[in-house]
Order: structure tokens, then C-alpha cells, then sequence
């Protein structure tokens, strides 16, 4: 099973990112099949009012977000109580020893220990878990930026399959982060829940939570996690200053269509700094899982496809809207693209 859910992720990313690369391809013989793909991908200022009728509010996107940080978090907490049930205790010495250890190279610390699962299998499970940390920070951002900081004009819309696109992306993306591990996770939780319907409530059994133990997934984490961890941030505190700028350019301005140039942090560059930022966010995620893990680098290929085919049309749109647009803008990518 677990296998399966693996697979079938892949071949869902791949199916996604497919029609996206073939329209990106500059030929005129597929001119039809990009435009096919265009009107799903447009936008708010990039929607044209007569592609309205199978069309939502662009407001919307904040289900993106909702479904994310409820999905997340339940994929989050899952998996900690799960890595939390297989770590072996440790007392508070073993602990410190077993940190240094760590961050010297050695790995005979936890064979003093009696473990129900190996500690390169653990180590795999730290990782999901710092993933969805990760993912958490992403999303419960976005969800504040959706309600407190962006504007949406009246008039902006969305493609109904661009918004069935963004619901596959938030609910695909967090269990991609935890897939290889899923199935033990689902397992272990469906017999709590066993246990808990045939024990009841008042004969479960209530341990005092070693917290050691439960952050020590944290302390299994090798380097390229925590350099995961700083290109996350970095491309996370910089798409909040652009969204932080997007957002201020319609502040009382809700039922004003006009729209201006924006300007500040990575916008002398390109044009759509908070699509770079997203994947050099959805980057730090396959840094942080060491670099090795299909199923990441599928998602972020996805990303990569889907937001490069925006900020193109994007760049057109600002081109075309524009007289005085500075030419020395990029679409997505600075000095490349």
C-alpha cells in the first residue's frame, strides 16, 4: 500500500506537470494547446471578462490555505506521535551524549538502547516531520496574508480548474512530504483509535509526555535539513515583502480595477519576485529531504512549471499594460528568464 500511495503521487505530479511543460514549448504547431492551457491558468488582472463563465471569486484561494493548514497539521501530528511511540527513552546524560554523537559521526549511542524501529529509519521519519514544519510555516502564512494583507478586487477571478488545481496542490503536497512513511502512520493511528473504542476513554492508558523524547526527531536531523531550513527562509521572508508590497498597492482601493507597478525588494528584477520566492521555497524542501526523494523533486518540478507559465503571462500583461514598464525586469528569473 504504501508503495502504491508512492507511486500514485509520482504519477499524479507527472501528470500535472506534463501539459504545463508542452505549453511552454515556443512552437506554433501546439499554439492552440497553449492557449487551451493559458485560460486555465489566468488569473485575477490576467483573466480577460469574457473567460468568466466557468470562473470563482480569486478570494477563494483562501480554501487553499485552509485545507492546507487543516491537512497539514493532521499529517503533523500523526506523525510525530508516531515517531514519538517508536523512539526509544533516553534518559536526560544519554540525551546530550547522544547529540554529540550525532554531530561528530557516531552512531553507537542508540544501540544502548532497545528501539522498535532501526534509527536510519527514524532518522527518515525526523525528516518528514521537519518537512511538515516547514509546510506548517508556509501555510499558516499564506492564511494570514489571504485574510490580512491581499485585496481582492470584486471583479477578480479565477478559472473553476485552476481552483480544482490549487485544491489537488494543497492536498497533494503535504502527504508527498510524508509519503514514504504514510501507510505505518495511517496504521498506527487506526489502532489507537481501535484501542480507544475498545478500552474507552477512562482505561486508556495516560503517560507523562518526556519531552526529550519528543524532540528528539529535532536532534536527528542531519546538515542538509537545517540548510533546507535556511533557503526556506529566505525565500519565505522575502515573498512576505512582496506580498507585503502587492497588498499595499490596493490598500482602500477595493473597488478600484486600476492597477499599478509595483516596485521594492526583489521586483527590481523580475517581475513575479513572489513566484521565485515560492520555489525557492518548494527548493528548500528537496535540500532539507537530502536531495533524494522523487516524489519532492516531482512537486518541486510542478511548482517550477506552473509558476514560470504565470509570471510569463504576467510579464506580457505588465509589458502590454504599460508604457513606462522598465524593460530590465525579467519575467520570473533574474538575467535568464
Amino acid at each position: 500500500m504504501e508503495l502504491g500511495l508512492v507511486t500514485l503521487l509520482r504519477a499524479a505530479w507527472v501528470a500535472a506537470i506534463l501539459p504545463i511543460v508542452f505549453a511552454l514549448i515556443p512552437s506554433s504547431k501546439l499554439s492552440f494547446f497553449q492557449q487551451f492551457v493559458l485560460g486555465f491558468a489566468k488569473r485575477g488582472k490576467i483573466m480577460q471578462a469574457s473567460s468568466n463563465k466557468l470562473s470563482v471569486p480569486q478570494k477563494l484561494f483562501i480554501h487553499f490555505y485552509i485545507l492546507a493548514f487543516v491537512w497539514t497539521t493532521l499529517l503533523l501530528a500523526a506523525t510525530w506521535l508516531y515517531a514519538y511511540s517508536t523512539t526509544p527513552k533516553i534518559s536526560e546524560p544519554l540525551l546530550f551524549s547522544s547529540i554529540a554523537s550525532h554531530l561528530t559521526g557516531g552512531s553507537h549511542i542508540f544501540s544502548l538502547q532497545r528501539s522498535h524501529t532501526s534509527k536510519e529509519h527514524r532518522s527518515r521519519i525526523a525528516v518528514s516531520i521537519f518537512l511538515l514544519l516547514l509546510m506548517e510555516a508556509q501555510v499558516l502564512r499564506r492564511l494570514f496574508e489571504s485574510i490580512y494583507v491581499f485585496k481582492y478586487s470584486p471583479s477578480a477571478r479565477m478559472h473553476i480548474l485552476g481552483y480544482l488545481t490549487g485544491l489537488f496542490f494543497y492536498t497533494a503536497v503535504p502527504i508527498s512530504l510524508c509519503c514514504n512513511h504514510a501507510t505505518e502512520v495511517y496504521k498506527f493511528g487506526l489502532s489507537l483509535i481501535q484501542e480507544f473504542i475498545v478500552k474507552g476513554k477512562d482505561r486508556m492508558l495516560v503517560a507523562e509526555v518526556d519531552w526529550w523524547r519528543f524532540l528528539n526527531p529535532l536532534m536527528q536531523l542531519r546538515w542538509y535539513s537545517w540548510m533546507g531550513a535556511a533557503i526556506f527562509c529566505w525565500g519565505w521572508i522575502h515573498q512576505r515583502h512582496c506580498h507585503a508590497i502587492l497588498g499595499s498597492l490596493r490598500e482602500n482601493r477595493e473597488d478600484n480595477d486600476d492597477y499599478v507597478v509595483p516596485y521594492g525588494d526583489w521586483f527590481q528584477y523580475v517581475s513575479s519576485p513572489h513566484y521565485l520566492a515560492e520555489i525557492v521555497i518548494y527548493a528548500a524542501f528537496v535540500v532539507a529531504s537530502g536531495c533524494s526523494d522523487l516524489t519532492i523533486w516531482l512537486l518541486w518540478g510542478f511548482t517550477v512549471a506552473n509558476l514560470v507559465l504565470a509570471a510569463a503571462e504576467t510579464h506580457r500583461w505588465y509589458l502590454h499594460k504599460f508604457d513606462n514598464y522598465p524593460r530590465n525586469r525579467f519575467a520570473i528569473f533574474p538575467f535568464v528568464y
